[in-house]
């Protein structure tokens, strides 16, 4: 049987993160075999920030091929240890670089990886290779992210202005009134965050991880991103990264555009028929594209 067809093994578990003088647990789910693998495992950063693994599980695809996965919950978000009671300033880039660095060396790969950030995942994986240059980092794949927050900020308003006066109030009040936020998300994300209808339930779930009834907006009320930019470091990154977005995708042409202007090694593919979510709207494509760049 063709290995492509093969379910891969699934793992789950809590691994300790010591964050100062607290024991912390990040939460993971594995797909294919570790211990013996042919492949560089890939490790996916999950967006928000406040959501959770569960809309990436798509990426499973990819542990067919051979390429082992690692999802997990970021600290503060979904099976991950919550810390309501922290000011906004514990929440911080470093934070999520460190426990990155945990999980990595808790499976003993830091020494050759993969990694896949979606959106604010992103975000941290450019971070990371520019605050840190971890030796094992092989590839990045940067899905529909940012390359600032005022260019993100200025997709969103230029989007916007298609929308109703109610949808657009309740987008530019943010998180400030969650549940009015919400409503609004979820029609101008009917457009641009991901167009498969009906809604995966995975997406639903990561969603309702902020914004549900027993959600956690602790995390997405922190100023992780207030006015971060990675535009005048970009030149700085030493790996080959692949640049992904959606034609209607919030991380329009110009947001990414500074990646492939400046990263020196680069590839950039838009997905003519996806939004902010090219792995559930275009997958077969998405799946077939990443596994061709991460086999380089």
């Amino acid at each position: 049987m063709s290995d492509l067809l093969l379910a891969p093994t699934v793992t789950e578990g809590t691994i300790p993160f010591v964050y100062g003088d607290e024991i912390l647990q990040t939460y993971y789910k594995t797909f294919g075999d570790l211990a013996n693998r042919t492949r560089t495992p890939l490790v996916c950063l999950h967006g928000g920030p406040g959501l959770s693994h569960d809309y990436l599980i798509p990426l499973q695809d990819l542990a067919r091929k051979g390429v082992p996965v690692i999802l997990y919950d970021q600290i503060g978000n979904a099976r991950s240890t919550h810390l309501q009671h922290k000011s906004p300033e514990f929440w911080t880039i470093d934070l999520f670089i460190d426990e990155l660095i945990n999980l990595l060396n808790h499976f003993g790969i830091g020494d050759s990886f993969d990694l896949i950030g979606h959106s604010w995942g992103g975000t941290l994986a450019i971070e990371f290779e520019l605050r840190r240059q971890p030796m094992g980092l092989k590839h990045i794949i940067l899905t529909d992210s940012l390359a600032s927050v005022a260019l993100w900020g200025r997709s969103n308003m230029q989007l916007l202005q298609s929308f109703p006066p109610e949808v657009q109030s309740g987008i530019m009040g943010g998180m400030s009134d969650p549940e009015k936020y919400e409503v609004a998300l979820k029609v101008f994300h009917a457009k641009h965050g991901c167009t498969v209808k009906p809604l995966p339930a995975e997406i639903k779930y990561s969603l309702d991880r902020v914004f549900g009834s027993d959600g956690d907006p602790t995390v997405a009320h922190a100023p992780i991103l207030k006015d971060w930019s990675a535009t005048d470091r970009l030149h700085l990154v030493r790996v080959p990264t692949f640049v992904i977005n959606g034609r209607d995708d919030i991380s329009q042409d110009f947001v990414v555009a500074p990646f492939f202007e400046k990263i020196q090694k680069v590839k950039w593919v838009t997905f003519e028929r996806s939004s902010h979510m090219p792995f559930w709207e275009e997958r077969e494509r998405f799946m077939q594209l990443v596994g061709d760049f991460l086999a380089l």
